[in-house]
């Protein structure tokens, strides 16, 4: 395939990288995405608005093709050359570059005759390195929630609390439509008093409570100042500086958040935090665990989620997995979901008996009832949660090998 007018070409195999699966499985809810008319790995671009530019991807079975729009003044030639090289760096730590994701695809496999029924069909899954502000926002969103439902309401928070950045050709075919995009808002504006009425008229329930309350916490902690090395505001900077914690202590800063319990926390600590070893646990999960990994416990009946079992379920699929076992937990979630029950299979080929055959491996867990309006306040906590605000902490940049 040829590189795409306007864009860069990385080398870069299917197997370390599937943005078909990767940007779908929810970990990101902002992604556009765009079908440009076939089905293959090719015909597709994923657009991503930063807050100051304009991410666009796309891929084929051996490169990944990048560029960047940018809002009036365009840049310069010069000034164009060094925005590019930024743009390449940001799609490096974005999504991890620097991990090798078939060595451990080979290692997960050796270990667990589960994860190695199906490595060869869900290629490239690996877990994506988050703005931690946004990815706190979004899954605070996720309790008791969908994928779809959740891209709804992240979305819909951005076009109300941040006017657009720029607007843009859509990619498809020969429209002649301009798309506008929208980035993260940041937690100054979230924290305003009235956020939360507003975002409960946009659908997002018991939910906006805790968003206002904890972007709330960070500017009366933190400040609402624009930190002095660009667009950020001081208290998303200060997020970021949890990398450097321990799991346990940056796990301590976050449960103290409305909104946060353990499951959430887990999710924020693994997809923006550096904790590469976390596994998010549910009841879905204990289950998996007792199936295939020799937890005891019923593989029928729901167990209370306590704090004990939480660290059980957890210690016993890191014995599994390893030092990156919340990226192969990510993996097996991925194949798990009912979006995917027909990925990477034939056309041809009885994908109802291979549903059937991966149901035996990996049992699809019940919908999540909505919480009633008596019991929302609670569950939405999870386990631990607590509502102080957390410390400082320096931020930092470091491999993650």
């Amino acid at each position: 395939m040829a590189t795409p007018a306007g864009f860069r070409a990385l080398p870069l195999p299917l197997v370390q990288l599937s943005l078909a699966t990767v940007l779908k499985c929810g970990q990101s809810f902002r992604w556009s995405i765009y079908s440009l008319g076939g089905e293959d790995v090719q015909d597709h671009e994923y657009r991503l608005c930063l807050r100051d530019r304009v991410v666009c991807l796309r891929q084929s079975h051996n490169e990944l093709y990048y560029k960047a729009l940018f809002p009036n003044p365009q840049p310069t030639p010069t000034q164009l050359a060094l925005r590019d090289a930024e743009t390449l760096l940001w799609v490096n730590s974005y999504f991890q570059l620097d991990i090798d994701l078939a060595s451990l695809y080979e290692e997960w496999a050796a270990r667990d005759n589960v994860f190695s029924s199906f490595k060869d069909r869900f290629v490239g899954i690996r877990m994506l390195r988050q703005d931690p502000w946004e990815n706190l926002i979004s899954f605070i969103c996720s309790s008791n929630n969908n994928i779809s439902r959740i891209t709804k309401m992240v979305q819909n928070l951005c076009k109300h609390y941040s006017p657009p950045l720029l607007s843009a050709p859509n990619p498809v075919g020969d429209s002649t439509e301009h798309l506008n995009y929208h980035p993260f808002p940041p937690p100054s504006i979230l924290s305003s008093p009235d956020v939360a009425a507003t975002l409960r008229g946009l659908g997002f329930g018991y939910r906006a409570d805790f968003i206002q309350k904890t972007a709330k916490m960070l500017v009366d902690t933190h400040g609402a100042a624009t930190h002095a090395t660009g667009s950020r505001e001081v208290s998303e900077i200060w997020l970021e500086g949890l990398r450097k914690l321990s799991t346990d202590d940056a796990r301590s800063a976050l449960l103290k958040f409305m909104g946060v319990g353990h499951k959430v926390a887990d999710c924020i600590l693994l997809m923006s935090l550096d904790k590469r070893e976390v596994i998010p646990v549910d009841t879905h999960v204990h289950q998996i665990a007792i199936k295939h990994y020799g937890m005891k416990g019923s593989a029928k009946g729901k167990a209370v989620m306590t704090p004990k079992l939480y660290d059980e379920v957890n210690k016993k699929l890191v014995s599994v997995w390893g030092t990156y076992a919340g990226w192969a937990h990510s993996v097996l979630f991925t194949a798990d979901l009912k979006a995917f029950a027909s990925y990477g299979l034939p056309e041809s080929g009885p994908a109802t008996a291979t549903r059937s055959t991966k149901q035996a491996l990996l049992p699809t867990p019940p919908p999540t009832p909505s919480p009633s309006p008596l019991k929302r306040k609670v569950s939405e906590t999870d386990i631990g949660s607590s509502q102080e605000p957390g410390t400082l902490a320096e931020r930092v940049k470091r491999r993650r090998r």
